[in-house]
Formats: structure tokens, C-alpha cells, sequence
């Protein structure tokens, strides 16, 4: 191709570009929406990686309420991002009328997200876990120092006893309560998102698989015009050639025809 040639093809308005051209975008606000969604699932991957961090806190001696308050917003904000994503995705998977270069965005759109939402719900079982194991510790370590009859209050002399109970006062016991409740209740609500999510995630894979049938479908009807086209194309140059040896065949008799003629005609005037 000429440079003068390439520079024209450039110069041409986007209108009249061809629609295999990367750079081509005949709706604005699928880009836009694409662009968008990638970004989301670039911050709620970063959050992922934050709340692993967290995660791991959990259940050791750098365990402390601040961390646990780090866990739980991230996981509030890290699944109401991913059900506005998946809202976003499964939009998206449903745009009518869509060229290759669109397809392509979908395709990549979506094994980003079912990849990103696996990681998450990965760490949120994890942490499900952790918080259980936790709250199930603090609620037997409770229920024992309210038992007068458990061992450790049997150990324990008369004024040691006394000492105990006023330093354990009724204020903390409530206060502990209230913690492994709020664990609980954080133990729910993982565990309910994670339901949540499975359902979305198995929303976005069911488009996906339909759309996959739909391209096989195409795929077929593309290879069999392809496989059409190269039997008429090996038709057309096998009539090609037919039709040349023919020319050539006629061209030979017309020049034998000629000269039997040229002969006849010089044996006549001869005589």
C-alpha cells in the first residue's frame, strides 16, 4: 500500500471506517459504559487485595477492633461494587447489534469480572471463617466466666473470687456480648452476600454460555460460506482454464485451416 494511499484511508471520517478497524466505534455509549465498568473492577480489585491483607489479621495477636471495622467496610463496599458491576456487565452482554471489536470487549468484560468476583468471594468465605471461629472462642470464654460452677471459678480462692468478679463487671460482660453479636451478625451477612454473588456470577456465566452457542453459530455459518466460496472460486478457475485450452485449441485449428487454405489457394493460381 502507498503512503499516499495509507494517508488517505487515515484522513477518512470514523463514519466510513470499517467496522474490523480496533478504533472503531460507531456507539459512544457502549465505549463509555465498557470504560466505566473496567474502571470499577480496577478499584474493587485494589480493594480485594486490601481486604486479604486484613483478612489475615484476623484471629492472631494483631487482631484489634480496627481491624475488624477495616474488614467490614471493605466488604460493604467491595460487594454493593460488584452488584452494580455485574448489573453493568450483564447490560452490556446484552447490547444489540454489536461488531467484532465490541464483541471482543464483552468477551474480556466479562471473564474480568467472574475472575475478580471468584477472588472476592474467595476472601469473603475466609473471613466468614475467621469471624466464626472468633465469635465461637469468645462466646465459650463468656459463657465460662459467668459460670460460677466452671473450673477456672473453682480454682480460685475467696478474696482472688471477690477480685475477679469486681473487675469483671457487669458493664464489660455486656460490652463482650455485644461484640460476639456484632460478629454474628457480620457472620450472616457474609454469608448472605455470598449467596448473592453466587447468583450474579451464575447470571453473568448463563449470558456468556448463550452468547458462546450463538457464536459457534456464527463461527459455523462463517466457515461454511468460507468453504462455499473456496469451492466456487476452485470452480471458476478450473472453467478459467477449460475456457483458455479451448481458445487456444480453436486459434490452433483457425492457423491449420489457414494454411491448408493458403496451400489450396497457391496450387490453384499455379495451374
Amino acid at each position: 500500500m502507498s503512503f499516499e494511499h495509507s494517508s488517505a484511508l487515515e484522513s477518512q471520517p470514523t463514519t466510513t471506517r470499517r467496522e474490523d478497524d480496533p478504533e472503531y466505534s460507531d456507539d459512544p455509549e457502549f465505549q463509555r459504559l465498557t470504560q466505566s465498568l473496567s474502571s470499577q473492577l480496577f478499584t474493587l480489585t485494589s480493594n480485594i487485595s486490601r481486604l486479604s491483607n486484613q483478612v489475615a489479621l484476623l484471629g492472631t495477636k494483631r487482631d484489634t477492633e480496627r481491624v475488624r471495622e477495616r474488614v467490614h467496610d471493605l466488604l460493604e463496599e467491595t460487594r454493593t461494587g460488584f452488584k452494580d458491576v455485574g448489573e453493568g456487565v450483564k447490560k452490556v452482554q446484552g447490547w444489540d447489534d454489536v461488531n467484532s471489536t465490541q464483541k471482543y470487549h464483552q468477551q474480556k468484560l466479562s471473564r474480568e469480572f467472574q475472575a475478580s468476583l471468584q477472588e472476592f468471594q474467595t476472601v469473603q468465605r475466609s473471613a466468614m471463617e475467621k469471624q466464626r471461629a472468633s465469635a465461637s472462642a469468645a462466646r465459650t470464654a463468656l459463657d465460662e466466666q459467668n459460670d460460677p460452677t466452671s473450673p477456672s471459678h473453682q480454682e480460685l480462692g475467696g478474696q482472688q473470687e471477690q477480685e475477679q468478679l469486681r473487675l469483671a463487671s457487669q458493664n464489660e460482660v455486656d460490652f463482650q456480648d455485644a461484640l460476639i453479636i456484632e460478629r454474628e451478625t457480620e457472620i450472616r451477612n457474609i454469608e448472605q452476600s455470598v449467596g448473592e454473588l453466587n447468583e450474579l456470577f451464575k447470571d453473568v456465566a448463563h449470558i456468556v454460555h448463550d452468547q458462546g452457542g450463538q457464536l459457534d453459530i456464527i463461527a459455523d455459518n462463517v466457515e461454511g460460506v468460507r468453504t462455499d466460496t473456496q469451492g466456487a472460486d476452485r470452480e471458476l478457475r478450473s472453467a478459467s482454464r477449460y475456457q483458455r485450452s479451448s481458445r487456444n485449441k480453436a486459434c490452433c485449428l483457425l492457423l491449420i485451416l489457414a494454411v491448408i487454405l493458403t496451400v489450396v489457394l497457391l496450387a490453384v493460381f499455379a495451374s
